[in-house]
């Protein structure tokens, strides 16, 4: 796949693999909701993706570096989608995208927590969660932690919020 590059601005680099609506959107659902396969990312994200956009994103992001693909040992016919360390370094960018959104836009409690918890983890945390995700991704070995994975805690955030919304729904006026 043939990148044409507008200039060297490492700014405009940067939007040139991130300015269109769905790779972000790929990247976060494989980093935080661990989807890894063709299927879940197409059924699993809330915005809708259509089947096409998603085989073009998926071959696009892996020509740039930051997916790798291979053969699903589980299944003949699936392929198993793959952060990079290119990708994986991300989760600093994409925190701070989501503090920014949480404090500027009308985002939704729901959809906001896993963006509070990580931008209150800070730093220690986000390096927690890269070496989950090199763990998972590219093979590293883990290292022994008594506390839940970062993706755990930032889902056991949003399970919490639902169920306090729920609550307050069902709760007389």
């Amino acid at each position: 796949m043939s990148l044409d590059r507008r200039s060297g601005c490492p700014i405009n680099l940067s939007l040139e693999v991130f300015g269109d609506r769905w790779s972000l959107i790929i990247l976060r659902d494989m980093i935080f909701g661990g989807r890894r396969h063709f299927r879940e990312l197409l059924n699993g994200s809330m915005e809708g993706i259509a089947s096409n956009i998603l085989a073009d994103r998926l071959k696009r992001l892996m020509a740039l570096g930051m997916l790798t693909k291979a053969d699903d040992p589980s299944h003949k016919q699936k392929a198993i989608y793959s952060l990079t360390e290119m990708a994986i370094t991300l989760v600093p960018i994409l925190a701070h995208l989501g503090a920014w959104g949480r404090v500027w836009l009308p985002v939704s409690d729901e959809l906001s927590i896993r963006a509070e918890l990580l931008e209150n983890g800070g730093p220690p945390l986000w390096d927690r969660f890269m070496d989950e995700l090199r763990h998972d991704h590219l093979g590293t070995p883990a290292a022994p932690s008594a506390e839940p994975t970062v993706r755990a805690m930032l889902q056991a955030g949003y399970e919490a919020v639902v169920a306090r919304n729920a609550r307050a729904a069902d709760a007389p006026a």
